[in-house]
């Protein structure tokens, strides 16, 4: 069972920056997909951007050219830069895992979501 422990979420005015950090432990196999995704109140949960083992990364149009994510795949954590937010950035951001056993069926988990609220 992979565990999940978020932090860096907290109010910023517009315009600010906030870094995300999410460590994974607990895992017995790969983590082969690492992202963030946001939930704002009565909205569906989305994608904000994710990041493979790789390297590869894709983003949430909303996004690209103001966030970047990253990883450290020694410390199976990964990182999610914020800049020039805007209050349509408000929300609670939750970590995601994918990991993959040898025969190939994957797993995904959840972190317990920290608030990210942008005040205009």
């Amino acid at each position: 069972q992979v565990q999940l422990v978020e932090s860096g979420g907290g109010l910023v005015q517009a315009g600010g920056s906030l870094r995300l950090s999410c460590a994974a432990s607990g895992s017995r196999f790969s983590i082969t997909r690492m992202a963030w995704y946001h939930q704002a109140p009565g909205k569906p949960r989305e994608l904000v951007a994710a990041i493979t083992s790789g390297g590869s990364t894709n983003y949430a149009d909303s996004v690209k050219g103001r966030f970047t994510i990253s990883r450290d795949n020694a410390k199976n954590t990964v990182y999610l830069q914020m800049n020039s937010l805007k209050p349509e950035d408000t929300a609670v951001y939750y970590c995601h895992a994918r990991e993959r056993e040898p025969t190939l069926v994957e797993y995904d988990f959840w972190g317990q979501g920290t608030q990210v609220t942008v005040s205009s």
